[in-house]
């Protein structure tokens, strides 16, 4: 059986690469950091790859706005390599910074397959702040999101001040309809947040907190999946682990719900 290859990007204020890649390689994936630098000058050619995370950081300082510069610089110098590693049936997944990348490269929401057109956006919080806690999360359970098969609720944390999604209206409406909304802010008991803060801590319209492509091989979220890779991560570890031990479960032995998300994707690729 061949190895499932993942590249995760580094370089550029990219802060989230060893956290992602860890994740990865728990999944069973055979996880590459490679610095960008090295996809433009040809020294990797991400073809040889089957899933691209674009992780999470402050790429080149967030200047003129979150994942901004990065997309230029993605889109200039690699564009139709990635439009390639997307029709070649791949996976592509953009994590907060990562998220806001995807957005402005237009390979979400990709309406039609189009992945060259921008038409959301991922903007300043609400409050004002840079929100750093955990939230909860709602799974879409009619999306076609390969990362997210078989999830319900679960909870992860966030970390960022450009988080809040927007859009028209009609994309609104269009996202719903066509089953492209994934996540969803939720109170603690899987119910809608409707925009409460700090349940949806940015503002985003529709509690949206993640989108992913028609075809559910491109997700981007805000949550950060690679930060729960141990059950010891959630800040209510000690209790949750009485309680599991007065119930004689063990819940080291199950995956947290980040591994869980990458895990779907490394099962995709091999058993496609």
């Amino acid at each position: 059986m061949k190895p499932v290859k993942a590249l995760v990007l580094t370089g550029y204020g990219l802060n989230c690469d060893h956290e992602t890649a860890y994740a990865l390689t728990l999944s069973g994936a055979e996880a590459h950091r490679i610095h960008i630098n090295s996809l433009i000058d040809g020294t990797v050619n991400v073809k040889d790859f089957q899933i691209l995370v674009f992780g999470g950081g402050f790429s080149w300082g967030d200047d003129h706005g979150a994942g901004v510069v990065q997309a230029v610089r993605m889109k200039t110098n690699l564009g139709d390599k990635i439009l390639d590693f997307i029709d070649a049936g791949n996976l592509v997944l953009g994590i907060c910074n990562g998220f806001q990348t995807l957005v402005n490269l237009g390979l979400l929401p990709g309406f039609d397959r189009n992945y060259t057109q921008r038409s959301v956006a991922l903007t300043f919080n609400d409050c004002g702040n840079f929100r750093d806690q955990w939230v909860t999360l709602k799974v879409v359970s009619t999306t076609p999101c390969i990362f997210t098969a078989g999830m319900d609720t679960l909870e992860l944390p966030v970390r960022h001040g450009e988080g809040k999604f927007y859009a028209e209206e009609a994309v609104l409406h269009r996202l719903m309809d066509e089953k492209q909304v994934v996540l969803q802010y939720a109170l603690p008991g899987g119910t809608p947040a409707e925009r409460q803060f700090p349940f949806n801590p940015n503002g985003s319209v529709d509690d949206i907190a993640g989108i992913c492509d028609p075809s559910g091989r491109i997700f981007g979220l805000m949550p950060h999946p690679e930060a729960f890779n141990h059950p010891t991560n959630h800040p209510d570890w000690p209790r949750i682990k009485e309680k599991q031990k007065r119930s004689r479960e063990n819940i080291e032995s199950v995956p947290t719900p980040g591994i869980r998300l990458f895990q779907n994707a490394v099962a995709f690729i091999r058993d496609r």
